[in-house]
Order: C-alpha cells, then structure tokens, then sequence
C-alpha cells in the first residue's frame, strides 16, 4: 500500500490530512499541558493543606503532638506532603519528556511536511508548464497546417485560371511551398514536444509523485508512532510515582497502627499528675462538747452553719486543694512554686536542661574565641589577640552566671524530688522570697478570720492565696494591650527560636518590629496577635516608621 500509487490524484486531501494530523498533535500536547497544571495545582494544595494543619512551633499545640494519636496525624500531614512532592514530580516529567519533546518535534513536522509539499507543487508547477507548451505547439502546428491548405487551394485556382499571368502562378506556388515547410516544421516541433511531454508525464506520476507522496506517508506514520508512544509515556510517568506513593500510603497506615491508647493516657498521667495524696477521711467535730473548736489536720475544710455542714478551703490541709482550687493567671513565680510538685518538677528539670544547653553553647563559643585567639598569637598579622579579651571576659562572665542559675534551679529540683511523695505544707511550696514574707500568715490565716459562729469561707481563704500570690491578677487584667507596630523587618536568615522569648523566622518572611534593638543584640518582633518573640537583630533587615517616636532606620 503505497499513497503514492493509491493516492496519485489527491494531492490536495493529502495536504488537509497531514495538516489536521498536526493539528491533532498540537491538541494532544495542549492536553498534558493542562493536565500539567492540574499536577501542580493539585499539589500546591495539598501542600498549603499540610501547612495549615501542621503545629505552630513553640506554641501549646505543639506539645499536644506528644500523644500517638496527634503524631499519626502529623505523620499523615508530612506523607501527604511528600505526596504532592510526586504530583510535582509527574508534571516536571510531563514538561520535559512530553510536552518539550512534542513541541521541538511538531516544529520540525511543519518543516518537513513543507518542503515534500513545496517539492509536490514544484513538479506540478514544471508539468503544468511542459503541458501548456505543448498545447502551443498544437496550436501552430494546427494553425500552419491550416495555412498550407488555403495556400495549396489558392496555387490551385490560379494556377487554373487562364486570366492570370504565369508570374502570379509562379508566386502562389512558392507561397505554397512555404506554408507546407512551415507545417511540416510544426509537425515535428510538435511531435517532439509530444515526446518530451509524455515522458515528463511519466515521470511525474510514476516517479515524482509517488516518491514524494511516499515521503509524506512515511512522515505522516511517524508522528503517529510518536503520539502512540507520547501517550505510552504518559502512562509510565504516573506509574513510576506509584511505588513512592504506596510508600507514602504505607506510612500513614504505619502512623495509624502505631497509635497507643495506653501510651496517651500514660501522658495525661504525667501531664497533669499534682504529686498530691488525695485528702485523709474528716473527722468528726463534736461542737456539743464545751471545748474549743478546732480544725482536723487532715480535713478538707470545716465550718457548721444553720444545721447544714458545708466543705470550706483553709487551714493547715491547706496544702491538700491543689485540684479543687482555682488556678489564678497572675505572674508565675521563678521557682514554679505556683504549680503542683509533679508539673513543678517537670517545669524545673525543663529549665535545667534549657539553662545547660545554654552553657554549653556559650562554652563552645569560648573554646572558639581561644582557638582564635591562639590563631592571632601565631600569625599576628591576621589579628590582635589582645582585642579578643573581652570578649573572651564576657563569655565567661555569662558562663558564670547561667552555672549559678542552672545551680538555683537544681537546688530547686533537688527540693521537689526530694519531697514529691508528701508535701502537705504550704511554706514549702512556696519560693524562698514568698516563704520569709508570707508564710506565718498563710498558716494562720484562715484560723485568725473565723465567723461569729467558728465557721470561716471560702473567700476568707482565698484572701490569703492573695497575700501569698500578691502578684496575681483577676481574669480580666491578666491581656495586656499589645504594643504598637513601629516598623517593619524583613528575615535575612532562618532562625530558629528555641528558648523562651523569642520567635522562629523563616528566611525571606516579613513581619512587623514592635521594639527596636536596646544594645543587646536583639529585637522584638510580631508575626500576628498570638505570636511575638526576639530575634537577633544581624537576622533581620529593618525598615523602622520614619512617624515613629525615636525611629530610626539601620540594616
């Protein structure tokens, strides 16, 4: 099967049909060029998806991702990130191994296709113009025959004619002797450009034709191979990913089954433990008898009104209401004294092991400084050791000081552990500062402010949380007003902030500068109304409020 023997006479189909299989070609492309965006859109989505349900850092959501529960989600949160990752990988392939290729080749099908139609119209153009040579040779050589009759025919009649001279005879001969050499060189004018024309014939539809149309046939079953084999393609780029999602798939189901209801309740345990023994039985208070009423130490609270007992907080079991009293928002204490022994203790070994990093950072830097140091004594002209020194002085000042710190609080440490099993007195659970100021008034004061009739309240109790807590606050004072923004900053580097007080920052991101930098190194920064920190300041550029009182602009 060959077009160029079957198709001979259809050079204008054959152009249409190649040009709507380009067409279709460039439909196709179009196609997964879309569905490549779909790929990306997709993940893009999925990806802000994560995002949105991932922890905030440094936030209390965060420490709720402790629980296996919350780690399967967190788990599934970062799988499916890395499943969008592969829906990214499925359009980057699609682009470059589909699209791109399609593109490069269309552009040279179009080259290709124009010039077998260019040479097609050239050898139609070149047997069009033999053809009308031709049909003008037949034309003179029909005229000139034409010609020669009427001037044999008039020979013919003069030469019978016994009027006319021999002379006019004489010239009528030769006029017809003309015309019949100029037919016969007609003739063979004609005759040869007959010849020559049917073997151009010959060759345009027997050679040239059928050679160019079979280029075009080829052409044409090559872009159809190659759609066949772009969409094999597109079909094996989604299937390579397939494993690497299954991976991802698996490792949700891993999260799920690694969920542990025991472990999470465990963790609620020690989340919210007191460390507190629960309350001894209340003793019976025989008020018929003629002695002082007294208070049962191990009693929750006493009081007798109008026939009717009442459980009241105070006294010495004072120290036993940790879970029925109302925890109030003030100012925490240094020493978590505020806290039950358990979480106290939880907060203290926190601030041990946060204040020992500390130190080990600094030491690391000290041991950088010395080793520098030790750099400019050997090659003086690279530094002056000498102006390493108080640097060198401060990093150990700040050594110092975080041991000292770090030792505050494992005294502290070593106080709750030491007494976790029973604490039952309230002075001790109180800071040293609270336990020489308040404690002989947080022991008797709820003996001190009876009733009339021996019974004392509840809000005489609390009277003396207020004396030992001066610093707490009603709900309604514990939100500051916010300080206003004084300018903004963009991030020049990842921070990451883990110490209490400052804020993680992301390279690039911008936020607003709520305080300036004091001489310390560090300024005061705000991402929304729930987040706000320090960071260094070399780690962000700033653009201060020119309106602001004391602004000014440094990077």
């Amino acid at each position: 099967m060959s077009w160029g023997i079957e198709l001979w006479d259809q050079f204008d189909n054959l152009e249409k049909h190649t040009q709507w299989g380009i067409d279709i070609l460039e439909k196709y492309i179009k196609f997964v060029k879309e569905r490549t965006e779909i790929e990306l859109s997709y993940a893009k989505q999925l990806r802000n998806l994560s995002k949105k349900y991932q922890p905030k850092k440094n936030s209390k959501e965060e420490e709720e991702y402790r629980y296996t529960a919350c780690k399967a989600f967190l788990a599934t949160l970062n799988e499916m990130n890395d499943y969008a990752g592969q829906h990214e990988v499925i359009s980057e392939n699609m682009t470059s191994q589909i699209i791109a290729e399609l593109v490069r080749y269309v552009q040279e099908l179009k080259q290709e296709r124009k010039s077998h139609f260019h040479d097609g119209r050239k050898a139609q153009q070149h047997i069009e113009t033999c053809w009308k040579q031709l049909e003008s040779c037949k034309r003179r050589f029909e005229r000139d025959c034409k010609e020669a009759d009427r001037a044999q025919q008039y020979f013919e009649k003069m030469d019978a004619d016994i009027n006319v001279t021999k002379a006019d005879v004489e010239k009528a001969r030769q006029q017809a002797q003309t015309r019949h050499q100029m037919a016969e060189e007609s003739k063979t004018d004609y005759s040869s450009i007959l010849q020559k024309f049917n073997h151009e014939q010959h060759e345009y539809y027997h050679t040239h034709i059928p050679n160019i149309f079979q280029k075009i046939q080829e052409m044409e079953e090559r872009r159809i191979v190659r759609i066949g084999e772009s969409v094999k393609t597109y079909a094996e780029l989604d299937r390579q990913v397939i494993p690497i999602i299954g991976k991802c798939l698996d490792g949700i189901v891993k999260a799920a089954e690694s969920i542990d209801p025991k472990n999470d309740s465990q963790l609620v345990v020690e989340a919210y433990k007191s460390g507190f023994e629960p309350p001894g039985d209340i003793e019976f208070e025989d008020y018929t008898q003629p002695m002082k009423r007294t208070v049962s130490d191990n009693s929750l609270s006493n009081s007798r009104g109008e026939g009717k007992s009442e459980l009241k907080f105070g006294g010495k079991s004072k120290g036993k209401l940790w879970p029925f009293i109302k925890k109030n928002k003030g100012a925490t204490p240094e020493d978590f004294s505020n806290l039950p022994p358990e979480q106290r203790r939880k907060k203290l070994q926190q601030k041990v092991d946060e204040l020992n990093k500390e130190i080990q950072k600094e030491m690391d830097q000290r041991d950088a400084i010395t080793k520098m140091k030790d750099v400019y004594v050997k090659t003086p002209q690279m530094g002056d050791p000498n102006s390493l020194d108080h640097k060198l002085a401060e990093v150990s000042q700040n050594i110092e000081k975080l041991r000292l710190e770090t030792q505050k609080f494992e005294a502290w440490l070593a106080e709750v552990e030491g007494r976790l099993p029973a604490r039952s007195d309230q002075a001790r659970r109180q800071s040293g500062m609270y336990e020489a100021q308040n404690a002989p008034s947080v022991n008797n004061c709820a003996q001190d402010r009876e009733s009339p009739d021996g019974s004392y309240t509840e809000e005489q109790s609390q009277e003396s949380e207020v004396k030992v807590l001066a610093t707490d606050f009603d709900d309604e004072f514990d939100d500051e007003e916010p300080l206003p923004a004084i300018g903004t900053c963009k991030a020049l580097y990842t921070f990451e902030g883990q110490n209490e007080g400052t804020i993680s920052v992301v390279e690039g991101e911008t936020l607003y500068v709520i305080e300036e930098d004091k001489g310390d190194g560090w300024t005061r920064i705000r991402r929304n109304e729930d987040e706000e920190g320090y960071v260094p300041t070399s780690y962000v550029e700033v653009y201060l409020d020119k309106n602001a009182k004391g602004a000014k602009t440094y990077i």
